[in-house]
């Protein structure tokens, strides 16, 4: 019981949980921005590798 109780305290005030969230705002915050651009953005890339592929 005291090794449980011990868990918990350690838990709660360690910064290992808050790190994690704070990485997964990050991570979702870039997502935002990355997939919009690579839907607007991906045709044209997409037309720009094959012009450089059909220059070859």
């Amino acid at each position: 019981m005291r090794q449980l109780l011990r868990f918990g305290s350690q838990a709660a005030h360690g910064d290992r949980g808050a790190a994690m969230v704070e990485y997964g705002l990050l991570l979702m915050l870039i997502a935002i921005v990355v997939v919009p651009a690579l839907i607007l953005f991906g045709p044209a890339i997409a037309q720009l590798y094959t012009d450089v592929v059909g220059s070859f």
